[in-house]
């Protein structure tokens, strides 16, 4: 809600004046915005007139400022239980926040309960939460006082004299703000782990506690949180892929650089061969690169000095004094098979794609399973194409992602043009090719008919792209999917086409990954399915269950039958109950089973068992084999 309000008093508190007249309009609001500015509720007014816009918790930015008042709350609760503690930083992230101590006396997580009943005491004590503006030298004197050296390290890079600090109580923390104006606005919250964390994320700085926590403008919107992490446990990645054995993560070999076992691996040979098929369609070239180049390479396409804090140290050749770098992207390798000879605008769009492996140093914090990783499979792809046919090649992308999350029932998500932010220096290039470039994009997704935002700063260093953002069957939402329009690295790299006058003109490239990492985007679809793959996809299609030995040689020819049709099938053949086997082919997320008694045997039948319905009843070799090809057969656009 915006109100054009009319203050006649100066510098009375703008919270205070709204009360008089919108007292029903301020019952969910959490902060304002004064003339398109966040304030807090006893900001004073300057001046006579002032558009001031109410925010609520039910929207994003409320949601952000509750939970990011909740972190202080929960910091004043830590330190009356545990006088020790010295508070770093405590920021509120996408699912909650969080906030870092340093303490010699541990917090471990039986802590949680009595850390939170302390919270909901200082929120029946509703004590107004007030702003100070003070002096970095005034805050660096305080601070030093406190033997707080995290918060001094801070003050000392803000470059801003306005430094703002926020009370509550016996609590006071340095803060931009703004925050909830009393500790009894503070919602509805609930602290969730424990966890290390290196100050700044550096390896080389002390290890503090991180407690993490969520918080809600309503306890409803809580337990909807709740009840999904809930699914989200049991549907962990890292828990299923050990119990069915799809990857492993060996200390030997080292942290985040999964090993496919070979049940993963059917998957992920069943994901490449559908895209795959899908790229031979659409006129796409398979290439095979290196995961190692010169590091000049990586210096002329940006991405070294771009990604050098998160990449593997250099290998430096002695002998004959040459770089050489694990690549953290593929693009520069198509780029030079692209420059190995002239084409022609005849030649264009030119498609060249590869699963190509790629390698990043992320920080050991950060690593997570198989959705953060050190070395991982892009399904990349990259377009050499002229301007004028930009537009349809890029529909053409679009379509194609969207065929991919169709087909694995990704259907819930939106879209993001991320564009640049002006005056970065973190982006390349001329500004009017990303000019061309983002309206390229936007032009496109228009005529496609999509709705998309707009994400300033969320663009490639190279050029501005198109994100799919895609929410899972609990709701979780994961950036998969993205296009992007470059012009700068076929200026970099100096690669031309003949056009129809015979001169030499410059290509754009589109990257395109509708998958983006393979390692990640299995990750996804395990929790997705919770482990439970459509047929096609399924490690193992069919179990094939005897009752008795007296029918395992009944129960063989069916499973050579079954894989000569090139179906993946497994024989049970263990001296155990057919419950047992049926409970442990469920368990295994097997798709079908097929029983076998006396009567299948005598009917040359099977009965048949589906993983989702039940009991299907008996069925015939005949239809079994078609049924079951019909649903393992790849998934294709035609």
């Amino acid at each position: 809600m915006i109100i054009k309000i009319n203050v006649n008093e100066e510098g009375r508190a703008i919270g205070s004046w709204l009360k008089q007249f919108h007292k029903n309009e301020l019952k969910n609001a959490v902060i304002l915005k004064i003339d398109g500015v966040p304030a807090d509720f006893n900001t004073e007014i300057t001046k006579d007139m002032a558009e001031v816009e109410i925010i609520t918790g039910d929207s994003p930015e409320g949601l952000e400022i509750i939970r990011h008042s909740v972190a202080h709350l929960m910091a004043q609760a830590v330190i009356r239980l545990f006088p020790d503690a010295i508070p770093t930083i405590g920021p509120s992230i996408e699912s909650g926040f969080y906030y870092d101590f340093d303490t010699t006396t541990p917090i471990t997580e039986a802590d949680l309960p009595k850390i939170e009943a302390e919270m909901a005491k200082i929120v029946k004590e509703n004590m107004p939460i007030t702003c100070e503006v003070v002096s970095r030298e005034e805050m660096i004197d305080l601070y030093t006082k406190r033997d707080n050296k995290y918060k001094v390290e801070i003050l000392s890079e803000l470059e801003d004299e306005k430094i703002t600090f926020y009370t509550q109580g016996d609590f006071s923390d340095l803060c931009r703000g703004p925050h909830v104006s009393s500790t009894g606005k503070n919602g509805a919250f609930k602290l969730l782990s424990i966890a290390g964390a290196y100050w700044r994320g550096d390896e080389k700085n002390k290890m503090l506690t991180r407690i993490y926590g969520t918080a809600f403008a309503t306890k409803d919107e809580l337990q909807v949180y709740l009840t999904m992490m809930e699914e989200a446990k049991k549907r962990d990645h890292k828990k299923l892929g050990r119990e069915l054995g799809l990857f492993l993560i060996s200390p030997e070999i080292g942290a985040g650089l999964p090993l496919w076992l070979p049940k993963g691996a059917i998957v992920r040979t069943q994901l490449e061969t559908f895209l795959r098929n899908e790229l031979k369609k659409r006129g796409y070239y398979q290439v095979m690169t290196p995961v190692i180049g010169k590091l000049d390479l990586y210096r002329t396409s940006g991405h070294y000095p771009y990604y050098k804090d998160s990449q593997f140290p250099p290998i430096i050749d002695e002998n004959d004094d040459e770089g050489f770098l694990l690549r953290p992207m593929n693009c520069p390798h198509h780029v030079m098979i692209y420059k190995a000879e002239q084409h022609s605008y005849r030649d264009l769009p030119l498609r060249l794609a590869e699963f190509g492996n790629v390698y990043r140093y992320e920080q050991s914090g950060e690593l997570s399973g198989l959705t953060r990783v050190r070395g991982f499979t892009q399904d990349d792809a990259h377009i050499f194409l002229t301007p004028e046919q930009l537009d349809a090649e890029f529909k053409d992308t679009v379509n194609l992602v969207l065929f991919v999350f169709r087909t694995l029932g990704l259907n819930d998500y939106r879209v993001r043009v991320s564009v640049r932010e002006e005056g970065s220096d973190k982006y390349i290039g001329d500004p009017k090719n990303w000019e061309i470039s983002q309206n390229a994009i936007i032009k496109a997704v228009t005529d496609i008919g999509m709705d998309y935002e707009i994400g300033v700063g969320e663009a490639a260093f190279y050029g501005p792209k198109l994100d799919f953002l895609v929410k899972d069957s609990i709701g979780r939402e994961w950036q998969l999917g993205t296009i992007q329009v470059d012009y700068n690295l076929p200026e970099r790299f100096d690669i031309d086409y003949i056009g129809e006058d015979g001169e030499k003109h410059r290509p754009v490239m589109i990257h395109r990954a509708p998958f983006g990492s393979l390692e990640r985007f299995f990750g996804l679809l395990i929790e997705h399915f919770a482990g439970a793959f459509p047929v096609w996809m399924a490690p193992v299609q069919v179990a094939i269950i005897p009752i008795s030995e007296r029918h395992n040689e009944y129960a063989q020819e069916i499973a050579d039958m079954l894989k000569k049709a090139g179906l993946r099938a497994k024989f049970d053949d263990r001296n155990e109950s057919m419950k047992y086997k049926i409970r442990a082919a469920q368990m295994e997320k097997i798709p079908y089973m097929l029983i076998l008694g006396d009567k299948e045997m005598e009917e040359r039948s099977v009965g048949l068992r589906s993983r989702v319905e039940g009991d299907l009843g008996a069925v015939s070799l005949d239809e079994l084999v078609k049924k079951l090809s019909s649903e393992a057969e790849i998934p294709s656009s035609d």
